[in-house]
């Protein structure tokens, strides 16, 4: 973990002035092993420290690649005179903040704990292994193991200090069949999540009933047909659910891409969703348990609370910084982070997730007389209009209320608003990934989940 010799420059805070100083370290680790070959073996760190300096709503920022108190002396000259240099050339003054949002010490919430490669190699060439025993007829397998921690120390001028870890270790697992013409079909999953190594990795046999259910899914998909293309009845699966909350609605009410000119600017207090909709940006808990990626901080000095998007159907706030806050009259909730040390924070999600309903997932489905169970999502792409394309990479016919054969890669499309307005049942239970990334102008880890939502939409064919 980084050490904390960087309050002191505190007392280089000028007055009057709002300053957040941030030092951080992000760790990667990374093994790949493909049929049984180790194609990719490395480990790598960045850290330094920044400053973030604001005078009348103009801000100037500044960053190097060295964890000192030197360097933290250089970045806090260098983003006072940007500040000063946007002063002078700015045709106006930006939005000028209150003077706080509330003082303290957010306490350390962890450590990150380092593995020794050859373990992380062990413990992937174990389940590659297990995979080539269990299942021969395999076309193709893939182990993908991926640490990307972050270590944050962060001291402001006007808000919260504190020193943040966020230990993350993923395990993505690929198998691929092919269908009786030869076509191949894959599928994908990501296991672990927020822990060290040693948190989620120790013991992989854990992970053994996951990767049956995933075998599963690639043999009924390389026995699988195409869907019928038209506007259609479906179950959305909770990783589906989520993924869209994410990209389609979730980017859309980040305050920074409503000035922007993003479709919920005209539609705040209005109505975007059946009243089946509630969507919250979770800090660090759930349900009185630990988000799957908890914030506690962020790197303006921000305490995290949670925030609350759309209430039963009614789109009722954004995610904002301070700035974007100030502009709205809302209050910010802790969502400005960057992802490495010389990236600036901008407005990013953190745990995005609709909350659960009534309904049992069988209930759901027994609903459905013809339409699909849609399970798994690929790549996709939305825009600030809320309109939305993402590929299904996993997903089953429904009909007569029984699940029937499984779909070959397709695609939804839509708007999401129209789409959310159309949910008419929601299942009881949630669920979570916490390997989830977001790539909106920086890479950020984030978390996202959902419950299952029998909806319209529109479905591709072949």
């Amino acid at each position: 973990m980084l050490t904390d010799i960087y309050e002191v420059n505190k007392a280089l805070f000028e007055d009057g002035v709002q300053t957040v100083l941030r030092a951080q370290e992000n760790r990667y680790r990374t093994v790949s092993i493909l049929k049984g070959n180790l194609v990719n073996n490395s480990r790598r760190e960045s850290r330094g420290v920044s400053a973030l300096v604001g005078k009348e709503g103009l801000y100037g920022f500044a960053s190097i690649a060295e964890c000192s108190d030197e360097a933290a002396k250089k970045v806090l000259k260098s983003a006072s005179e940007n500040a000063k240099l946007m002063a002078r050339h700015a045709g106006n003054k930006g939005i000028v903040l209150p003077p706080s949002y509330g003082t303290g010490l957010v306490p350390t919430n962890g450590d990150i704990v380092d593995a020794e490669q050859k373990k992380i190699i062990d413990a992937c060439r174990k389940m590659d292994d297990y995979i080539a025993q269990k299942y021969p007829n395999l076309e193709s397998r893939s182990i993908y193991y991926s640490e990307d921690s972050q270590d944050r120390i962060i001291y402001s001028s006007d808000a919260y200090d504190g020193h943040l870890v966020t230990p993350r270790t993923c395990m993505y697992v690929g198998m691929s069949l092919k269908t009786k013409d030869g076509t191949p079909v894959e599928c994908y999953k990501g296991l672990g999540g927020f822990g060290n190594f040693e948190d989620n990795f120790a013991d992989v046999e854990q992970y053994y009933p996951e990767l049956e259910k995933l075998y599963k899914k690639v043999k009924d998909k390389s026995e699988g047909v195409y869907a019928e293309a038209g506007y259609k009845t479906v179950v959305l699966g909770g990783d589906m659910g989520g993924m869209l909350a994410h990209e389609a609605v979730g980017h859309t009410v980040e305050a920074d891409l409503v000035m922007g000119g993003s479709v919920a600017g005209p539609n705040l207090g209005k109505r975007v969703a059946s009243d089946l909709v509630t969507l919250v940006d979770f800090a660090h808990t759930y349900n009185g348990e630990r988000a799957p990626l908890p914030v506690y901080l962020d790197d303006e000095g921000i305490k995290a609370e949670d925030a609350v998007l759309i209430k039963d159907g009614i789109l009722t706030g954004y995610m904002n910084n301070r700035e974007t806050a100030e502009k709205f009259g809302m209050k910010p909730t802790g969502n400005a982070r960057g992802w490495a040390f010389c990236d600036e924070p901008l407005i990013r999600m953190r745990n995005t997730c609709i909350l659960p309903g009534k309904n049992t997932v069988e209930e759901l489905i027994e609903s459905v007389d013809d339409g699909y169970y849609l399970i798994n999502s690929g790549n996709g792409q939305a825009d600030l209009t809320g309109e939305f394309m993402f590929s299904v990479v996993c997903g089953y016919e429904i009909k007569n209320g029984k699940l029937g054969r499984a779909l070959l890669d397709t695609t939804v499309s839509g708007i999401a608003f129209d789409m959310l307005k159309t949910v008419d049942m929601v299942s009881n239970e949630v669920e979570w990934t916490g390997c989830g990334w977001c790539g909106k102008k920086q890479q950020m880890a984030v978390g996202m989940g959902g419950p299952h939502m029998r909806c319209k939409i529109m479905i591709g064919g072949r």
